[in-house]
């Protein structure tokens, strides 16, 4: 028998077997039927499924493993995915994990640092722009003495906030949380509707879940999406993961971009004494290959130099130990649903470049669309697939003002902090100097990582803005008798600029 895990009745109440149990309820347990059958118990799914759950929807929810999840990626929420938690009811998941608040970034170019807080007065009600009223914690004022108060991140152990999420979902009557790995989906001989999906226990018990409407949320390593989308991931570098104890970081309670000759490193805690450190390795790295010491001897002799001089005693205790752990960085722009009787949600159909920490943002926050999109006020029967259909387009272009955002800045950013050549490497420069200059030139593109500004043509404007701003830097620099060559340069960097943001933009309206 599959693991079944459904909301527990309180010691005092009669013995299960005389309970009354809902029709809906009776219908999930003998008939393995629900409204909705949702795949995958991870961020999106299991968020989704609470949240279609207060609606009075039944929903069956299934997850080949329900054991802690122990990854290196989604451990840092921003701001706007704190207060898409907080409008789906579930922020109190973010409590009793020894989570720790993020108030913004600090960036390090060649060893010089500028702070990147979150913008003030930016989005949402005064209870997400806080510290105070969570977990005891005080709230983190502007230096200035204003009182006005910051919106803050969470950075947690991500199997922790799992655990969390899932013990929510297994509160609810609604749902039945069962643990059976899905191995294939069910569908009408003549439409070609999805009526459901097979699955089979660790047991190897085969069992099929009906459902008028079939979720698939199943992750990065999705096995349906090639059955119903035709784009495909593009990964060129992968993240190692190391986890650090008692690091003394330059700024505590920010995440941190450490930039120099290669690519990209991310610091930032995880909890009280733990730091994740993730190191990008662009495919065919050099100084990563077998006769180099492999990704660890890069590690080593070009990561571990170029780290804070704080930093660097517990990142090499960490690399002592030897736990490496690594995640593929993808890039998957998003799909239309098209197929009646099924949806696509989460990393299984849009993926972006994990360096901005957008990914769970954007996934709480497509929960918040589809709650309303889907209630039952618009869609009183989630088996009228046309209507579903209608619902699930408008899904795709009103999600647009935040997951484009997203998308185009984590790849746009990753083009530049990974630069690896003369043209990148001068725009590089120019991002580091325009967030020098502090005020909206910080605000704005903070503001959009954080997922708070959902403005596109905010993003356009301060990507040109950088590009301008590189160009004269070089311009000012170079001596008269080499304009010329200097001006031939500035075309080239200009174009550089252009050749990086547009085929995302493209993507985006294409698709």
């Amino acid at each position: 028998m599959p693991l079944i895990l459904d909301s527990s009745p309180s010691p005092s109440s009669p013995p299960p077997s005389i309970l009354e149990f809902s029709p809906a309820t009776i219908r999930r347990r003998e008939h393995q039927e629900a409204d909705v059958v949702i795949v995958g118990a991870g961020i999106l799914g299991t968020s989704l499924a609470v949240t279609l759950a207060r609606q009075n929807r039944s929903v069956i929810l299934l997850e080949k493993s329900l054991k802690e999840p122990d990854r290196i990626v989604g451990e840092l929420l921003q701001p706007g995915g704190v207060q898409a938690l907080k409008k789906l009811g579930l922020r109190d998941c973010l409590e009793g994990l020894d989570a720790i608040r993020v108030k913004g970034y600090e960036v390090i170019y060649y060893g010089k640092e500028v702070e990147i807080p979150y913008p003030l007065n930016a989005g949402g009600d005064d209870d997400d722009r806080e510290g105070g009223g969570f977990d005891g914690e005080k709230p983190y004022s502007n230096a200035k003495g204003s009182g006005v108060k910051r919106p803050e991140g969470r950075s947690f152990h991500h199997g922790r906030f799992i655990q969390q999420l899932r013990a929510a979902a297994m509160k609810e009557e609604n749902i039945s949380l069962i643990e059976s790995t899905v191995t294939g989906t069910v569908k009408d001989g003549w439409t070609r509707q999805v009526l459901g999906v097979e699955t089979e226990t660790k047991e190897g018990r085969k069992d099929v879940y009906f459902g008028q409407l079939t979720v698939l949320a199943d992750g990065y390593a999705s096995r349906f999406r090639k059955e119903f989308i035709t784009h495909a991931p593009v990964s060129k570098s992968k993240f190692y993961g190391l986890e650090l104890i008692d690091a003394d970081l330059p700024r505590p309670m920010h995440g941190h971009v450490v930039l120099g000759e290669g690519a990209p490193v991310l610091l930032y805690q995880i909890g009280t004494r733990e730091t994740r450190a993730l190191v990008d390795v662009p495919e065919g790295t050099p100084s990563a290959s077998t006769a180099n010491g492999g990704v660890k001897g890069h590690l080593r002799h070009v990561v571990l130099p170029s780290l804070p001089k704080c930093v660097q005693s517990s990142f090499e205790r960490a690399l002592d130990d030897g736990k490496i752990r690594s995640m593929p960085n993808s890039w998957l722009p998003p799909s239309t649903q098209q197929v009646p009787g099924m949806i696509l949600l989460g990393d299984a159909m849009n993926m972006r470049h994990p360096l901005t920490g957008g990914g769970m943002t954007v996934a709480f926050n497509d929960v918040v669309m589809l709650r309303d999109l889907l209630s039952p006020e618009k869609v009183p029967d989630l088996g009228d697939t046309a209507r579903v259909k209608k619902q699930m387009r408008r899904f795709h272009w009103r999600r647009k003002y935040l997951t484009s955002v997203i998308n185009i800045l984590a790849q746009a950013l990753y083009s530049l902090f990974a630069a690896n050549d003369p043209q990148l490497k001068a725009l590089q420069l120019g991002c580091f100097r325009y967030f020098q200059q502090g005020g909206q030139c910080v605000d704005g593109p903070v503001g959009l990582l954080a997922g708070i500004i959902r403005r596109p043509f905010v993003l356009f404007y301060h990507f040109f803005a950088v590009a301008w701003l590189a160009i004269w830097l070089v311009v000012r620099q170079a001596p008269v008798y080499r304009l010329p060559w200097t001006l031939l340069s500035t075309v080239g960097i200009f174009w550089k600029a252009c050749v990086v943001i547009f085929p995302f933009i493209f993507s985006e309206l294409r698709s």
